[in-house]
Parts: structure tokens; sequence; C-alpha cells
């Protein structure tokens, strides 16, 4: 055990997890209507609370368990058995690296969250999520990061894919998750909704870009300078992305909006998330740079040309930010561009099949959309019998 490595991951643990409470859960919650704040408030704190438990049930044994397959990792790891205080992996307590590993599958379905907001059932989300953790997220975890037959020496042979710390993992698993669910959902009987407080968007925003130093910079899993480069080139991606992002809304639309600057943060942050550890400064401004005006013209995509109504842009900003740096690791030379570009495929395909199926699955017990009078009302009374803002009290 390396002891200034263990201080960095503890650190970087509470970090990750930071990202999603309260990082995520304000960010997604200033986007929607007043009336359906604290359901997304309530989403993500359960998402946390639920996936934690799976984590450690199976969640983590068939990502990173001791199996020889290629497709999964087994049960040898269920419940931490044989894991002690003294159990290492590489540098790391195993326990940590369980830990750390537990925030990213958090963090990962309640980004899906954006997607759905403002018209999905409470009992559909939980489900819906424990399903997918354990049969979509984990298996390709372990397929990237558990010696599956995506890394080095599987079938794309010695060069296997290069994802530092979840282009692909996390981001194109959960943006494609996102877009198939809003299809199947349908949209929203309310249109052009107005962000009910920016301002809760904007701290949500900080605190998932403080909160991915942890993401990337943890991800080296050692405290030396492939961390520290890991969380430079993350901040100069975010702050390069934020920049291009308003300004291509200025020239399209004449003003510059703190929402829209912010959305920019979160696709430099997605867009570098995989290449953190193999780019430096200026291949981190060039991705962000790109990732700002890329990611704005695929929300008017999905949204104006296919008309699906992934309702906060996570397919947009995380899919598509996740799987170009994916790619871009290829094009600055650090990977494989068949291993690259055939893992977004192979990952990309996986996923919406698994969606389909869990989604009917989860759909056999819990109704999926909620009715349309609890719409119109909006979650928070309807569903959890609270209000985020009582104004005649």
């Amino acid at each position: 055990m390396n002891g200034a490595d263990t201080a960095w991951i503890i650190v970087a643990t509470a970090l990750v997890l930071f990202m999603t409470l309260p990082g995520l859960a304000l960010f997604y919650g200033g986007l929607v209507r007043a009336r359906n704040v604290l359901s997304v408030l309530t989403q993500c704190y359960a998402i946390a609370c639920v996936i934690s438990v799976l984590w450690l049930a199976l969640g983590y044994s068939i990502a990173f368990g001791g199996g020889q397959s290629g497709i999964w990792g087994g049960f040898d790891r269920a419940f931490l058995a044989g894991v002690t205080p003294d159990s290492l992996s590489g540098t790391l307590p195993e326990v940590l690296f369980f830990a750390f590993q537990m925030t990213f599958a958090i963090i990962t379905p309640a980004l899906i969250v954006g997607a759905f907001v403002e018209r999905i059932s409470f009992g559909f989300v939980l489900l819906f999520c424990a399903l997918w953790s354990l049969f979509c997220y984990a298996p390709v975890a372990h397929w990237i990061w558990g010696g599956g037959f995506l890394a080095d020496g599987g079938i794309f042979g010695d060069v296997g894919i290069r994802d530092f710390a979840g282009g692909i993992v996390v981001h194109e698993t959960a943006g494609i998750t996102a877009l198939v669910l809003a299809f199947l959902l349908g949209g929203r009987s309310k249109k052009n909704v107005v962000p009910h407080n920016p301002g809760y968007v904007m701290i949500g925003a900080a605190m998932l870009w403080v909160g991915w130093f942890g993401f990337n910079g943890g991800s080296q899993l050692a405290a030396d300078g492939g961390a520290a480069m890991a969380l430079t080139v993350t901040h100069i991606s975010a702050a390069a992305a934020s920049l291009t992002w308003a300004l291509w809304e200025r020239i399209k639309f004449g003003k510059v909006s703190l929402v829209g600057m912010v959305t920019g943060t979160i696709a430099g942050l997605a867009s570098i998330t995989p290449a953190s550890g193999f780019v430096g400064p200026i291949g981190a401004l060039i991705i962000g740079g790109v990732a700002g005006i890329l990611c704005q013209e695929a929300c008017k995509l999905v949204k104006e040309t296919l008309k699906i109504d992934d309702s906060l842009d996570v397919f947009a900003v995380h899919g598509v930010g996740g799987v170009f740096g994916t790619v871009m690791i290829a094009v600055f030379g650090q990977g494989s561009f068949v291993a690259q570009a055939g893992s977004v495929v192979i990952v990309g395909v996986f996923t919406v099949i698994a969606t389909v199926i869990l989604a009917k699955l989860a759909g056999l017990v819990f109704a999926m959309r909620v009715s349309d009078e609890t719409e119109e009302s909006g979650l928070d009374l309807s569903t959890h019998g609270e209000q985020a803002y009582n104004l005649s009290s």
C-alpha cells in the first residue's frame, strides 16, 4: 500500500460522490419547472442509495471480480467476499478501490435522469436504474476496465480500448440510454420549458467542475504527475468548451446565456474524460474548443431534427461528448482508431439492446409514465407530497 496514493483516492472518492450529491441534482433541478424540482432531487438521491447497495452486493464483482471471463467478472467479490482492510488493488486498499468505483456506478445512472424529467414514475426510475446498473453498466465496466474483451489482449489485440475515466463506460452508456428512454417515453406535454432557477444550474455545474478533478485525476489511481496532468487538462477543456459554447450562442442568437455557458462546461468535461490520461494541455484546448460547438449543435439535432425530448440534453452533451473524446484519443496518436471506434460501436449496440429490454421488464412492474393529470400538476406534490417553494407561508 502507498500512503500518498491512498490519501489522494480517498479525496477523489469524496469529490466524485460530490458530483452527484449535490452537484448533478442541483444542475438538473434548476433546469426543470418549479413544480418538479423535488422529484429530480429525490431521483438523484434515491439512485445514489440504491446503486450503493447493489454495487456492494453484485455490481463490483461483475465489473471487477476475479473471474477470467472476458464478458463479466463473476460473483467471487459479491458483498466484498474475501476483501479485508489489508487486501490490495495495486497500491490501494481494495476496499478503497471499491468505494471509488462505486461513485462512478452512482453517477452514471443519475446522468440518465436528465432525459426523462417531469413525466416519469418514481418506481420505474428506481427499478430500471437498478437493473441497468447490473446488466448494462457493470458488464461494460468489466469489458473495458476489468480486463474484459475490449481491453488490452482482447479482440483488438495488444492495443485495446483507451478510456481513461469513462468516455464509453460512463458517458456513452448514459447518453445512449437517455436517448432510447426519451424515445420510448415520448415528449413532455408542455413544450419549451424554461429553467425555473438558472442559479441552481450554475451552482450545480460549478460543483460538477470541481468534482471532476476527482473523477479524472483520481482515475490515475496514484498521487503522481499523471494525476496532476489529468486534473489540469480537465480544467482546460472545461474552460475552452464554456467559451466556445458561449461564442456560438452569441453568433447564432446575439446573446450569451448562463445556462448555455455552464452546459458548455459539462460538454468540455465529458469530452475530455476518456482522453484526460492521454493528452496534454494543447490537446485539451482543442477537444474542449470543438466540444462546445459540437455538443450545442447535437442538442439542436436531437430536439429539432429527431424530435426526441431528451429533456436536459443528456445524449447531446454526455453521449456525443464522450464518444468525441474517445475517438480523439486515436487522433492524437494515443490509441488505435479501430479499437476506439470499434468499442464505441460495440458498446453502443449493446446499450441500445439492453436499455430496450430492461425498460420493457421494468414496465411490467411499474408504469413508465405518470398520468396526464400528474404531469400537469407536477411530480413534487403528486408523487412526493412536498413542494420546493411554499409562497403562501
